[in-house]
């Protein structure tokens, strides 16, 4: 290499180095709602999962009580009733991990700019829980033991 194409890559390496100090420097109304987000997900994702045996009784005797059938149809729908809230509830538990795990690296690219995500998982957003403690949500907000199977 002569030493005349050394000089113009080292010249080039420090104007693109300049440009991004420059453009680092730039304001940008940062935010973590995604990255807080992706940290509320996934540890309480193991929490829905734990609590879905517990969850998905508590939603099918609520059904129980507010439909109208009758009392065949009603026995009739308790085992494959709670079979099928056990295996939604754990679903979306593991879902919601998932996407606690996929939204991490979202956030921390969109830590450095003012832009926003919505949640890819909105039932644990939108459901009720069996544990929820919003006192301080703008830190950290537990909500665990969602009914996935309940409307939002």
């Amino acid at each position: 290499m002569e030493p005349k194409d050394r000089g113009a890559r080292v010249v080039r390496v420090w104007m693109l180095s300049l440009a991004v100090a420059l453009l680092a420097g730039l304001p940008a109304a940062a935010t973590t709602t995604v990255l807080k987000r992706a940290f509320e997900n996934m540890p309480q994702g193991v929490g829905d999962v734990v609590l879905s045996p517990y969850t998905a009784g508590q939603t099918l005797y609520t059904n129980m009580t507010t439909i109208e059938d009758t009392l065949p149809v009603r026995i009739a729908y308790c085992v494959p009733g709670y079979a099928w809230n056990l295996m939604s509830n754990a679903g979306g538990g593991l879902i919601r991990m998932l996407t606690g795990v996929l939204e991490l690296p979202t956030g921390l690219v969109l830590l450095f700019s003012d832009a926003e995500m919505e949640p890819l998982f909105d039932p644990a957003e939108d459901n009720e829980a069996l544990i929820t403690w919003d006192e301080y949500e703008d830190i950290y907000r537990v909500k665990m033991g969602i009914s996935y199977t309940a409307g939002g």
